[in-house]
């Protein structure tokens, strides 16, 4: 039988939850904050929360100095398509070590994540020499590549674990009925797998949206998503604090409104199979 929650209990853990979220949420809230302050008022001391005069100069002087829909553009081609990239890759990939596991799959597996632990610095000059090469240093399709190969081991892994989850025994089923190799995977297989499916390609657009070591170190101009364009902020004379937390705020706000959109989703479909 399940355990009793006493409403005091439970209004305790109500509290307490509410509180980790304020405090995680708390300093995008203060930089959200700053970027409607004037340069002197986002380093006085002792800080003024709410009661300051609120400005929109912040905002019209980056998006007159920088040009931010041409990052903003940027950072949506290269963290989608290194995302949809990966997928594609790593279901096939996936469904292999899931279904038509080797006496390596494991050893694979483990070989893939331990990748993750490796520097970026300890690759970047010799993928420099590969892009400078190939034509394709401070290009879109450079950094679709190198973030898609960087979040694969993870996607592979997330999809390997959802997989793991489904019968073996529906694909054999629809073996039985004829079906190829082709419609088990993008027939039976990953209509059974969105949840997971959605789940991945969220975290990893969001894992190459905020990757600033590649993007800082292999664009220049043509390509730089939104985290060069924040970087350009900071400068030898010092940080301009209300113009950076104003570029900041620019540059989360498209991931904020993609986790509410994705949250409303999310509880949508959760009360639909509820009721359904």
């Amino acid at each position: 039988m399940a355990r009793a929650v006493t409403p005091r209990r439970k209004a305790i853990t109500t509290a307490a939850a509410w509180t980790i979220g304020l405090l995680l949420f708390f300093p995008i809230l203060w930089t959200i904050l700053t970027s409607f302050k004037t340069e002197a008022e986002a380093i006085a001391s002792p800080p003024s929360f709410v009661f300051f005069d609120w400005t929109l100069e912040n905002y019209g002087v980056v998006q007159d100095r920088s040009g931010y829909m041409k990052f903003l553009w940027n950072s949506i081609i290269i963290a989608g398509g290194s995302t949809l990239l990966g997928i594609i890759v790593a279901v096939p990939a996936a469904w292999s070590m899931a279904f038509v596991p080797s006496a390596r799959t494991k050893d694979i597996l483990l070989w893939m994540l331990s990748t993750k632990m490796l520097p970026a610095v300890g690759v970047l000059y010799p993928i420099s020499l590969v892009f400078i090469k190939l034509g394709i240093l401070d290009t879109r399709i450079g950094l679709v590549i190198v973030l898609m190969l960087i979040n694969l081991p993870i996607i592979v892994w997330m999809l390997y674990t959802y997989f793991r989850e489904i019968p073996s025994e529906i694909l054999e089923a629809a073996r039985m009925d004829g079906a190829s190799l082709r419609e088990e995977i993008f027939h039976v297989l990953t209509p059974m797998a969105v949840p997971g499916i959605a789940s991945t390609l969220l975290l990893n657009f969001i894992l190459a949206w905020n990757e600033a070591f590649w993007t800082l170190n292999l664009t220049a101009a043509n390509a730089a998503p939104l985290t060069s364009f924040i970087a350009s902020y900071s400068s030898p004379e010092g940080l301009f604090f209300a113009k950076l937390s104003a570029a900041s705020t620019m540059a989360i706000a498209p991931i904020l409104i993609l986790g509410w959109f994705s949250q409303k989703q999310l509880v949508r479909g959760l009360t639909f199979g509820a009721v359904k």
